[in-house]
């Protein structure tokens, strides 16, 4: 008798080839559209935001637009920000998190500091549900060397021809059950090694760089968020994700050299938010006004700092 395969795709102890990586695009299915959450929302923005079209990806069946709000009056002498979200696409409120923010706050900091916010980084992910891209790659370790696909290559591009000099990058992330019972053995299997389930951290938490991880700054957002959704507690070794707790919600890792987006530019204040969206204990709205508190924080505190 055999012994299925902890995924559908793939067979076990070998890497995928092509065929692996169609058989796993042909289960991908659109469940919602880009331009109606994500395009329709950014041209309602008000015009002290100025849309701009960064890249395209094109996608066989569809183009995909890459676009991102800046400050229209940009003023050089200010601090800029770069907010970035659904670099992993099926991360909801990575998504809506900084298009609510574009709504509702980026008026508070007019003639503060500049603002660059890229929402939607991976559309095709985002239609789909999808922690990769259509070629079963992590965009999240792909932010170096240029660019290793289009989605990362287009915003890192972009970002380095303008020389702007980035006090603050905030980068918006979820961690979802579906991590332990899709994008965990999806990952195993495509590289060919075994399967080793992991505990989803139940509640909001940050990932500081560690090569520069700012503690003070990674607690001011714990402190914005904790009156919104609760904090992730370290589970019993004390880690969250494998990694040591450093203060309540806070813990460091590597960016810069994994290719993660919070380790792309050179920024002094950055971080990856991630927000537990399946917990019982919150609400998708909550969610999304837990990445926008997270924003204002960060914004806040490193003006007041930088």
């Amino acid at each position: 008798m055999t012994t299925p395969h902890f995924y559908p795709v793939g067979i076990p102890g070998q890497p995928w080839g092509d065929a692996e990586r169609a058989a796993w695009r042909a289960r991908q299915v659109v469940q919602r559209h880009y331009v109606d959450d994500v395009v329709a929302a950014l041209n309602a923005l008000p015009d002290a935001l100025e849309i701009v079209q960064y890249g395209q990806l094109e996608a066989i069946t569809h183009t995909y637009p890459l676009l991102l709000a800046k400050t229209r009056n940009w003023d050089p002498a200010l601090p800029t920000a770069l907010v970035t979200g659904g670099v992993h696409g099926y991360e909801t409120s990575g998504v809506h998190g900084a298009l609510q923010f574009l709504r509702d706050h980026a008026q508070d900091y007019a003639d503060r500091i500049n603002l660059i916010v890229a929402p939607c980084v991976c559309p095709w992910g985002y239609e789909r549900i999808q922690r990769w891209n259509r070629d079963a790659i992590d965009p999240n370790r792909s932010f170096r060397d240029g660019g290793r696909i289009v989605e990362t290559a287009s915003l890192m591009h972009w970002v380095a021809a303008r020389n702007d000099d980035l006090l603050v990058h905030l980068d918006l992330h979820e961690t979802t059950d579906s991590d332990a019972h899709e994008f965990d053995p999806a990952l195993a299997s495509r590289d060919g090694k075994p399967w080793h389930p992991e505990t989803i951290p139940d509640g909001f938490y940050v990932i500081g760089n560690s090569e520069n991880p700012e503690p003070a700054f990674q607690r001011a957002l714990i402190a914005a968020v904790a009156p919104i959704t609760h904090i992730a507690p370290a589970d019993a070794q004390g880690n969250l994700v494998g990694l040591p707790l450093q203060s309540p919600g806070v813990v460091w890792g590597e960016s810069r050299s994994i290719g993660a987006c919070a380790g792309f530019t050179s920024a002094r204040f950055a971080t990856t938010t991630e927000v537990y969206p399946d917990s019982p204990r919150t609400t998708p709205a909550e969610c999304n006004a837990a990445q926008v508190a997270a924003v204002r924080a960060g914004l806040d505190f490193a003006m007041q700092a930088g």
